[in-house]
């Protein structure tokens, strides 16, 4: 019997969702005069604007019979429940009214969730322990949007079945599966890990072989990239597009899920590119659109890897697949009690990738694919 056979550890998995903000969508999507069911971290939320325009989380069932909060109607800014018309207001989250009865239940009271509204999109608040969001966690606002010198989000979603949300936040430190998956191979790859935030550096050019025959390939392209997990659900991905003509487009990325079950979740992405000179905001809509399809086939076959792979705890690497273990021992601490995070979670570590035994391999593959085509 062989006992060097390297055997799979699935692990027993999480227990709870992770502590932090999550991005449930577009923030403008809700504000369509309806409720919102949104299925996340186990059970159902409902999302509306209420009378002033804001944006308000509660628990998705009646606290009366049960009933789903987001087949109701507004009311005044409220959320009525489509059994008995209980409406429940959105920032106590109490029951204001009970049309037919005397007097509310002094009990009346569901959950309310704290949300944020950042960069045109809507974030929700989870912590197992039941604790506010620190002021210092919230996502940092991306430099110009607010102020309208980006295009508006071209946006994406996709339900995940059968894998953890941690599968998507590996790849951040993942070098390798961009030249099979995402068709480019990096030239230079770095992580740091840092308190809550998870940075991946990357330069990477686009593979000759998979992109050689499209008008907008230039040899000398390079994309310069800069993505930061804020917590264990929301990324910003700075992309510095050189085309290799002299020209940079500038594009940021979000790329954010939220868990809907144990082993659901969904994936969200938005692009959207810098306002460029001469070009007026239909031209800035489309090419965010372009970059949009192209960034969605490399998820899409990300998506498929995952429906079709097992958990593994006990990862084999070798040096050049990035800091796996590190970057899963930092993700743990949103799953812990506050009071268990231990330092080295936490603590500040850097690593940076050599690439040039991977570039040397993978140049000479694309030149035999090249010669193939011949």
């Amino acid at each position: 019997m062989a006992t060097d056979i390297r055997e799979i550890d699935t692990g027993t998995g999480f227990d709870r969702f992770a502590r932090g903000w999550h991005c449930l969508g577009l923030a403008e999507d809700f504000r369509d005069g309806r409720p919102h069911a949104v299925d996340a971290f186990g059970t159902r939320l409902v999302v509306f604007a209420d009378a002033g325009g804001e944006l308000r989380v509660l628990d998705g069932y009646c606290r009366h019979m049960g009933a789903d909060l987001g087949a109701g109607t507004l009311r005044d800014g409220r959320v009525a429940c489509p059994f008995h018309g209980w409406q429940w207001d959105g920032g106590t989250g109490r029951c204001a009214v009970v049309p037919y009865a005397k007097r509310t239940p002094k009990l009346a009271r569901t959950r309310t969730w704290h949300n944020a509204e950042i960069n045109g999109q809507l974030l929700v608040w989870h912590d197992h322990e039941q604790d506010p969001p620190p002021p210092d966690l919230l996502p940092p606002a991306i430099d110009g949007f607010a102020e309208g010198r980006w295009s508006e989000w071209a946006w994406r979603s996709e339900l995940i079945t059968g894998s953890h949300c941690r599968e998507i936040v590996d790849n951040n430190v993942d070098m390798a599966h961009f030249f099979y998956i995402h068709h480019a191979y990096p030239t230079y790859f770095k992580n740091v890990l840092d308190g809550q935030t998870a940075t991946q550096l990357m330069h990477s050019k686009a593979r000759e072989d998979i992109f050689g025959d499209s008008p907008y390939y230039h040899p000398d392209s390079l994309l310069r990239s800069e993505a930061t997990y804020f917590g264990p659900a929301y990324m910003i991905n700075w992309l510095h597009n050189d085309l290799g003509d002299g020209t940079t487009i500038e594009v940021v990325l979000t790329n954010a899920h939220y868990p809907v079950t144990q082993d659901s979740f969904v994936l969200q992405w938005g692009v959207a590119v810098a306002a460029l000179p001469g070009a007026g905001p239909g031209q800035t809509r489309a090419l965010a659109r372009a970059f949009s399809a192209k960034f969605s086939e490399g998820f899409l076959e990300d998506v498929e890897v995952w429906r079709h792979k097992t958990r593994i705890d006990n990862p084999l690497l070798t040096e050049e697949d990035g800091p796996v273990y590190q970057q899963r021992r930092w993700y743990e601490q949103f799953y812990l009690d506050k009071s268990e995070v231990t330092a080295d979670m936490t603590a500040r570590y850097e690593s940076e990738i050599d690439v040039r035994h991977a570039r040397r391999e993978w140049d000479a593959e694309i030149q035999r694919n090249l010669l193939e085509r011949r």
